[in-house]
């Protein structure tokens, strides 16, 4: 195992793990913990951000760059995502669920957007 790829999984780990707890300790009202969520899923979100910087070092590839084409793509994930988790909430939660079953269709037509967004189309 290179080492490169050895850091990026444990810091991988240790930042998912992190984000994945604090948004438990903030969603859930039986903890009574969403500050201390909210920040260390905050914590768990900058390990993650920083393992790409520091994965990109290690492997000798230039920082990214941030141009229209990245901050779209980046919006367009966030926005899929986002429509997939509304449309699973609607249909688990809300009890919508034809509504949901559409709404969580549209967004993962969103996120195959992103295949010939982000490869191109040969």
């Amino acid at each position: 195992m290179k080492r490169s790829d050895f850091v990026t999984l444990v810091m991988s780990t240790v930042g998912g793990i992190l984000l994945a707890i604090g948004m438990c300790m903030s969603l859930l009202p039986e903890w009574n913990a969403f500050r201390p969520g909210i920040v260390m899923g905050t914590v768990g979100l900058m390990i993650l951000l920083e393992m790409i910087a520091v994965r990109r070092r290690m492997e000798h590839k230039a920082p990214i760059k941030w141009n229209g084409k990245t901050v779209i793509t980046v919006l367009l994930g966030i926005v899929g995502a986002l429509a997939l988790g509304v449309g699973m909430c609607m249909t688990m939660v809300w009890g919508m669920m034809i509504n949901g079953i559409l709404v969580g269709i549209v967004g993962i037509v969103i996120l195959l957007a992103l295949i010939p967004i982000c490869k191109g189309i040969k």
